[in-house]
């Protein structure tokens, strides 16, 4: 700390509280969680205050996002960072002013560094030069982690980043959500990304405009993978049940992906009756992302029939859909023969509902659902199969509302839909033994 002050007078700057409260307690050769820098304006001089603590401390992150760096200052900064490589995630998102020097230091630090594993890029527009600078750097960087969310990647920055991708033998995660990616161009080129690239892990391509035909593209790329993606999230991407007859021609020859996320598309009752069979085919899948995808009883009826088949699927989210007592009483049922789901994501009862009877069977069918969950996991973890899957650990903050599996009972999918049909005119069934009436 007395270091950095001294740094700072020698360099004409003022101490930042907001660093010198960072490294209370921190010794010289250390290392500290993070340095926070988000939001402090770091003209050249500050950035060179700097080096004293980038050369006495090593950091599992530094955040640099909307740190104001101009030109000469970023250069210096970043140079230092490799030097001491004094970081393993670094965050440099929201500065639009690094110019041609900054860009170029940004490039020299992913070639050169040996500890840097994750960088983030994020709202910043990566075109042009800075496309360039990047893409010849992923030709032999070490990064493990690519952030680049809101970079303007659309059209000749996102082709000139997957040519280099196709060779990159150490990435596993590139994140590319809000980028404005179209159906034609920019889902044909992540579609040779897949063809090419074995090595990338996950996948995200959230708020995009993929669309039914970029589906294609990208269902075309998958299918050569004998390795490669375990994570693909498409959330909010304008797919429909249009792009569904591609995912189901897909899915039963799939052998790696493991998480799929299709949250947010108009997929409909219509799209999930299209994937159920494929999805009892498939043998890699172990989560599925349906919330807000425009389900009602019947689709949840199709998603419990492809439960009750499935050996390996761990988690369903079906929040923000219109399933209701029918819906989730073929889910609950399913639940009777899967051993394998362990958490299944639905909207909690509302105190709007205004029928306490309904309000009561739905309480009622969830906690059955939450049991059932429960018990897959408890007998999962003493069967010594309770080790997350990778997609589940990167996945696992996902926010939602716990409920799963359960036990024996022989179930198939004209009893599923007899369930529906009963709950519709009145009354809820398990095994054909009327409940209460609804």
């Amino acid at each position: 700390m007395a270091a950095y002050e001294q740094s700072c007078g020698r360099h004409q700057v003022q101490p930042r509280a907001h660093v010198l409260q960072q490294l209370q307690g921190a010794c010289v050769g250390g290392s500290v969680e993070r340095l926070d820098l988000k939001g402090e304006r770091l003209d050249q001089r500050s950035c060179e205050a700097l080096e004293v603590v980038l050369k006495s401390l090593h950091f599992d992150f530094i955040s640099l996002q909307a740190a104001q760096l101009e030109e000469n200052g970023a250069s210096s900064l970043l140079d230092m960072i490799l030097y001491y490589e004094s970081t393993t995630h670094l965050d440099i998102s929201d500065n639009s002013s690094m110019g041609t020097s900054g860009w170029r230091a940004l490039a020299h630090l992913i070639t050169q560094s040996i500890r840097l594993s994750r960088l983030d890029v994020c709202n910043v527009p990566v075109v042009n030069f800075p496309a360039q600078s990047l893409s010849k750097a992923l030709l032999t960087s070490r990064l493990a982690a690519l952030h680049l969310h809101n970079a303007q990647l659309s059209g000749v920055p996102l082709y000139t980043l997957v040519r280099a991708l196709k060779s990159n033998t150490a990435l596993k995660e590139l994140h590319l959500s809000s980028n404005m990616l179209n159906s034609y161009q920019d889902s044909l080129q992540l579609g040779d990304l897949l063809r090419y690239n074995s090595t990338l892990q996950t996948l995200e391509l959230s708020n995009n405009a993929i669309a039914d035909a970029g589906l294609e593209e990208i269902c075309d790329g998958l299918r050569w993978q004998k390795e490669g993606v375990k994570v693909l999230l498409l959330r909010s991407n304008q797919i429909t049940v249009g792009g569904m007859d591609h995912l189901a021609r897909t899915l039963p020859v799939l052998k790696v992906l493991q998480f799929l996320d299709l949250g947010e598309n108009l997929l409909g009752n219509e799209g999930i009756r299209m994937i159920r069979e494929p999805l009892m085919v498939n043998t890699s899948l172990l989560q599925l992302g349906l919330a807000q995808t425009n389900i009602t009883c019947e689709g949840a009826v199709a998603l419990a029939e492809f439960l009750a088949e499935s050996r390996q699927i761990e988690r369903l989210d079906l929040r923000h859909n219109e399933v209701k007592v029918g819906g989730l009483m073929a889910l609950s049922l399913a639940l009777r023969i899967n051993r394998s789901l362990s958490r299944m994501d639905v909207d909690h009862v509302t105190s709007e509902e205004q029928d306490e009877l309904l309000k009561e069977t739905l309480v009622r069918i969830q906690s059955e659902i939450t049991q059932g969950c429960l018990a897959n996991a408890s007998r999962l973890r003493l069967a010594g199969g309770a080790s997350e899957s990778s997609a589940h650990k990167a996945h696992r903050h996902a926010e939602g509302t716990t409920a799963s599996t359960s036990s024996s009972l022989a179930l198939r999918g004209d009893s599923l839909a007899q369930t529906t049909s009963d709950a519709t005119h009145g009354f809820s069934r398990v095994g054909g033994v009327p409940l209460s009436p609804i």
